[in-house]
């Protein structure tokens, strides 16, 4: 029983990150894309995940893969397959900072830009989920 409170305790703190998931996901099923629940992990591929991947998100070339609480969005299922294990330690990272994970993402970005380094490489969550997945060439 403890530890189905535990869970259920660690998707309410991140709740609110998964509500902006839980919006792509509506937003790639209605362009045609493809959602299916992995280990407790909603996953979407295809349609507006694929096209926000690509064109907004502000990697040289896009990101194969992202993290939105226990959301994860790829451009295609080949990408989501590769990125799982990374992108499983987002999911955590979202579990234990909660609502707090998008704004301490974006403020580690700016202090790793601050520093003259890589804003992407050297932000502590990426460091972090590189350091436990083998996942290295996911972008």
């Amino acid at each position: 029983m403890k530890s189905r409170s535990i869970t259920i305790l660690r998707y309410a703190w991140a709740s609110p990150t998964t509500s902006l998931g839980l919006i792509a996901v509506v937003l790639t099923i209605i362009t045609r894309g493809r959602c299916a629940i992995v280990a407790g992990v909603v996953e979407a591929h295809g349609g507006f995940a694929s096209w926000f991947l690509r064109r907004i998100v502000p990697l040289e070339g896009g990101a194969s893969a992202m993290t939105i609480g226990h959301v994860v969005i790829g451009r295609d299922r080949e990408s989501l397959d590769r990125t799982r294990e990374h992108e499983r330690v987002h999911v955590r990272q979202c579990e234990r900072w909660g609502p707090f994970f998008i704004p301490a993402y974006f403020i580690e970005c700016g202090l790793a830009r601050w520093r003259g380094q890589d804003p992407y490489y050297a932000n502590r969550f990426e460091v972090e989920a590189y350091r436990l997945s083998d996942a290295r060439e996911i972008d």
